[in-house]
């Protein structure tokens, strides 16, 4: 009986991670809609966008402690997220950054992280 409780437990670990994804790629489509500077096209850039934005917060927040979310830190987590934003265009397809438009988009995505469930950064 602990054997199908741990499966499911895994599975639902699994969708909320896929659910996680798909959130932050909504995040960043409207981040890319309202943000100068910020572009990124295609679904699957998106998606890999989202991939690799998490796990550059998940590696800062792993080895230097602080979390990379825009308003998480104050001035350095929001220092932060604009240069993991600028990053992630070096590892994603179709998506452009300046600098300009890597702080507007850290502000932009800070506040819809305060509208939505699920953290971007």
């Amino acid at each position: 009986m602990e054997h199908d409780y741990n499966e499911k437990g895994n599975n639902g670990s699994i969708i909320r991670w896929i659910g996680r994804f798909i959130l932050v790629a909504v995040i960043l489509m409207i981040t890319s809609y309202l943000t100068p500077g910020f572009t990124i096209r295609g679904m699957w850039s998106f998606l890999l966008a989202a991939v690799i934005i998490s796990l550059l917060d998940y590696f800062v927040e792993l080895f230097m402690g602080v979390d990379a979310s825009p308003f998480g830190k104050g001035i350095k987590g929001f220092i932060i997220a604009a240069i993991i934003i600028y990053a992630t265009q070096f590892f994603v397809p179709n998506m452009g950054v300046s600098i300009l438009g890597a702080v507007l988009a850290a502000v932009v995505i800070g506040v819809l992280d305060a509208i939505f469930p699920a953290r971007a950064m």
